[in-house]
């Protein structure tokens, strides 16, 4: 367990269940970012009495409690959200918007920006969330592959007849 995930459930008089202990620990551990479905499934092959009713709450009470961080990613599934644990340093995701994979950004480029924002608008940041879309290098060279195959195919079908004006077509 993240020592202060626990030193701050209990000063917000959050007991700290092992089941909700287990989620923390899944949604720091796992290294991805997790949809309730998906963190579900992998509690409950640690604890089979786990339900889905106790995930969606944990979560709502992890979230409200300042712990996790809840994402849309782009949306790339739908309107389906994910978690992470906010112990990390700040950071962007940046999501490619062909195959879907999330990358995370750390770095003093960031922390620049934010500086920027805060002393041009005069601006306190308490949160800052930064989502990039794009193409990944690899869907980079298979959008490529796939105009160039289009043109292709363009170039090699056959001219249309002109029409000969006066005469109509059927």
């Amino acid at each position: 367990m993240i020592p202060e995930a626990a030193k701050e459930l209990k000063e917000r008089g959050i007991r700290l269940t092992r089941q909700r202990q287990l989620l923390l620990d899944l949604l720091d551990k796992t290294g991805q970012h997790l949809d309730a479905e998906h963190l579900y499934r992998l509690a409950h092959q640690q604890d089979p009495k786990l339900n889905r009713v106790t995930v969606y709450r944990t979560l709502k009470l992890l979230k409200e409690g300042g712990l996790v961080d809840e994402l849309d990613l782009m949306h790339q599934t739908g309107d389906q959200h994910f978690y992470e644990t906010k112990t990390k340093q700040e950071h962007a995701h940046v999501i490619c918007l062909r195959c879907g994979k999330v990358e995370e950004f750390f770095g003093e480029p960031l922390q620049k920006l934010r500086r920027q924002v805060e002393s041009h608008f005069g601006f306190q940041i308490l949160i800052a969330r930064t989502e990039i879309g794009g193409y990944c290098a690899h869907c980079q060279v298979l959008r490529a592959q796939e105009v160039n195959q289009a043109r292709e195919e363009e170039s090699s079908r056959p001219a249309k007849p002109a029409r000969l004006p006066g005469r109509r077509h059927g």
